[in-house]
């Protein structure tokens, strides 16, 4: 006997526009700001002389290492308190986490905060987007999840564009800069997430039909193709304005030129493979996501042209975020009948994400250095790996079909 399957009205106390302002704030904040913020203000760390090249590098690492931490911690936090005071919280973090690295007490001290500040930014990113979106119509939320991870494109662009400004202030001035930008975007996120009342409503709308299979395979799948995915984003989120600054001999101007621009495409990404998700499906959208990718970051392993770097910077900017709205969407598709393992399902990808992202920044790092600066060979590594996400892909489409792949 089968359950009947009903869908409600999105609650109306809940204003979806207000909730994704709030989820794009906490990505901005969480993500954008907390760590891509840090690689402008790295070289005047070390000019400041608060800590040397080779220290500032771990510092560096430490948000990594906390964004892996908050991953794993976020679904634990929201299961013993509601999810928007976590969010609130780890917001605020984020927020003390610059006020206190505008004083380099120790490097124990910065250590900690900077973990701190990974630690806000993992939590933000696994529970922001699912809170908001469990309120949206499903066809709608391709577009709603691209609009809340747009704050990742918004803090990469003014990593490249306020921080300069504000490091003309000081160094101590620019984390204090950073700091109050984010507790402004705190207050305007305060108010937009749902209450506990419309999150319950909402849960209440899904039932489980009779005999219907949990797709564990398809998500072991897909979990795999979003880590492979961060393999292939790493040569550019890490060596990209190395490359133009000091690979091509183009200076260190027009190395941030182009992290500007791979902000700029960081910030319409999300929006486009959103809008092709509501339309085509986001398995579909998925694929065509990996296939753009490959093209976009094997392009820099055999060509140097300004043409190749703007369309390789803007191209795969905008899949640093879009793949995030496009797996969570995949995730909300294949669980559709498992709405209450949906956060778990997310922290899973993100963990996954996180590990291998981590992982390759030190492996590719290290190869970088013991193979005479080879940039050619970074970029052929993260085409390889798009092309192996994709692979597995199309795999588990063939062998589990295309109601589970």
């Amino acid at each position: 006997m089968q359950r009947a399957v009903v869908n409600g009205p999105i609650p109306p106390a809940f204003n979806v526009w207000r909730g994704a302002l709030a989820g794009a704030s906490a990505s901005l904040v969480g993500i954008g700001l907390a760590r891509f913020a840090y690689t402008p203000l790295l070289p005047a760390i070390v000019s400041a002389h608060w800590f040397p090249a080779s220290t500032a590098a771990y510092l560096g690492a430490a948000n990594l290492g906390g964004y892996l931490a908050g991953a794993l911690a976020g679904g634990w936090l929201a299961r013993r308190f509601d999810a928007t005071s976590v969010l609130r919280a780890m917001m605020l973090l984020a927020t003390v986490a610059f006020v206190a690295c505008a004083f380099p007490v120790s490097f124990l001290w910065f250590f900690v905060w900077r973990f701190a500040s990974g630690l806000a930014g993992g939590a933000l990113m696994v529970l922001a987007a699912p809170t908001v979106l469990a309120h949206v119509s499903p066809s709608r939320r391709g577009f709603a999840s691209g609009a809340i991870f747009s704050g990742i494109g918004l803090g990469i662009v003014a990593s490249g564009t306020i921080v300069p400004i504000l490091l003309r202030q000081g160094l101590m001035e620019t984390w204090l800069g950073l700091a109050a930008i984010s507790l402004a975007l705190t207050a305007v996120a305060w108010n937009g997430w749902p209450g506990r009342g419309e999150s319950a409503a909402q849960h209440t709308t899904h039932h489980t039909r009779h005999g219907q299979t949990y797709p564990a395979a398809s998500l072991r799948a897909l979990y795999t193709e979003y880590a492979l995915n961060a393999v292939g984003l790493v040569p550019h989120m890490i060596f990209l304005v190395d490359f133009v600054a000091r690979g091509l001999g183009k200076g260190l101007d027009a190395g941030a030129q182009y992290w500007v621009l791979f902000g700029l495409g960081a910030i319409v990404g999300p929006l486009l493979t959103g809008h092709l998700a509501d339309r085509a499906g986001f398995g579909p959208a998925l694929r065509a996501a990996f296939v753009l990718q490959i093209a976009a970051v094997a392009l820099l392993a055999v060509v140097r042209g300004p043409a190749a770097l703007i369309v390789s910077s803007v191209v795969v900017g905008a899949f640093v975020p879009g793949i995030v709205a496009l797996v969570l969407g995949r995730i909300n598709e294949l669980l559709a009948h498992h709405p209450a393992a949906q956060k778990g399902a997310w922290s899973a990808a993100t963990t996954s994400f996180a590990v291998l992202q981590a992982v390759a920044a030190y492996g590719l790092s290290f190869l970088f250095a013991h193979d005479g600066g080879n940039y050619t060979a970074l970029f052929v590594i993260g085409a390889a790996s798009l092309a192996l996400a994709l692979a597995v892909d199309l795999f588990a489409a063939l062998r589990l079909g295309p109601k589970q792949a």
